[in-house]
């Protein structure tokens, strides 16, 4: 993996883990008619993080869906917080963001590059039939 290909795989790891985060504060916190409050300050520090991610992720086309969806999502939301969302709305809206950064991270963890040669120790170990 590309140092390149790594770093977006590891934003949108982080990104997807916080968004699912924010959503598992939110089920703890009351029933499912209460209004939603989330920290706007954190959700847009997340979608400057997301639109980043997405310009970074030029290079790599099968990955731009993904991140386009998790954007509106997140868009979504900001705009209709806080607290005009029920918990259930809001909750609906955060898995539409990390499920598709769950996608872009699958996609970016599965090598496109030929398979990359032995390092002299793994082939010591073979040689030795380790």
């Amino acid at each position: 993996m590309t140092a390149e290909r790594s770093q977006l795989y590891y934003t949108c790891v982080f990104l997807q883990v916080s968004f699912q985060a924010i959503e598992s504060s939110i089920m703890a916190r009351h029933e499912e008619s209460s209004r939603c409050w989330l920290d706007a300050q954190t959700l847009q520090m997340l979608l400057g993080e997301l639109q980043r991610c997405r310009l970074n992720a030029s290079p790599f086309k099968p990955v731009h869906a993904p991140l386009e969806e998790a954007i509106y999502h997140c868009g979504l939301l900001m705009a209709q917080c806080p607290g005009a969302l029920d918990q259930r709305l809001c909750r609906h809206h955060l898995q539409a963001i990390a499920a598709p950064l769950g996608q872009a991270a699958q996609h970016l963890s599965v090598s496109s590059s030929p398979q990359q040669p032995a390092t002299s120790s793994s082939r010591f170990r073979t040689w030795f039939g380790r």
